[in-house]
């Protein structure tokens, strides 16, 4: 039998500089944006707009690269941020990030939370791109963003005053060796569920989970990593996980 591929990689997404985004913004979320939901009494999730964040966000990690240190890929600057926030997240309707904003603090912006593989059929999503600025760590901020997501994942829609999207799986996925992530993820109440090996090929300079490449490797240069992965499912919520990441939320 004859056959043919006529396949061609696509080309590499150009760099988008300067280039915050239509006017007005057009978030193109596949699920509802449920606002009471997310907010609490000191922290509030808005979309991150870059003509109002993104500056803010790249000066940051400027000056502390640390920031993006687990992340497998690079935001270096201002316009890679622009571009990947274009090109990976608002074109891609499973995808949403917001800004993480300190009511307490003045609004300030204290870094950024997203939802990224929304699926509406399987009534899942994975939560990601959990980053929080300096300045903001170990305090208040990383409990009550992560909550507040919880919140509107797995709360039902009917729920009242504040609905959520009734998802049955919120997934945290996170380096193998980032021990801080999986240390907050199983504080807000996620069960781990196990590794996933080499999942991911990073850039070069990225650290790996330092098992040694094969010789031969298409991607000789690149480490690879392995990736926890932990879940906060319906089942968890409605048997004391609601109450458990409220209380956190709460305490002072």
């Amino acid at each position: 039998m004859a056959y043919t591929n006529s396949y061609k990689p696509p080309d590499a997404p150009a760099l988008l500089p300067g280039y915050y985004g239509p006017e007005p913004y057009d978030i193109n979320w596949i699920f509802p944006l449920h606002e009471a939901t997310l907010e609490s009494e000191r922290v509030k999730l808005t979309p991150f707009i870059p003509s109002e964040h993104a500056k803010e966000y790249a000066e940051q990690a400027t000056a502390h690269p640390e920031l993006h240190r687990w992340f497998p890929f690079d935001l270096p600057n201002l316009d890679v941020i622009l571009t990947t926030v274009e090109l990976r997240v608002r074109r891609d309707p499973t995808w949403i990030l917001f800004a993480i904003i300190d009511k307490a603090r003045g609004g300030a912006l204290a870094g950024v939370i997203g939802l990224v593989y929304a699926s509406p059929t399987n009534l899942s999503v994975e939560i990601a791109w959990v980053l929080v600025f300096p300045k903001f760590q170990r305090t208040y901020v990383t409990t009550n963003a992560v909550g507040i997501i919880l919140q509107y994942c797995l709360e039902l829609p009917t729920a009242s005053p504040r609905p959520g999207l009734g998802l049955r799986r919120a997934q945290w996925m996170t380096h193998s060796l980032n021990k801080p992530s999986h240390d907050a993820a199983k504080r807000m109440g996620l069960k781990d569920e196990g590794i996933l090996r080499w999942m991911f090929v990073l850039p070069e300079g990225k650290e790996g989970h330092g098992i040694p490449i094969r010789e031969g490797d298409p991607q000789q240069s690149h480490p690879g990593r392995h990736s926890l992965v932990l879940s906060f499912c319906a089942d968890d919520w409605e048997n004391g996980g609601r109450e458990h990441v409220q209380k956190l939320i709460d305490r002072k």
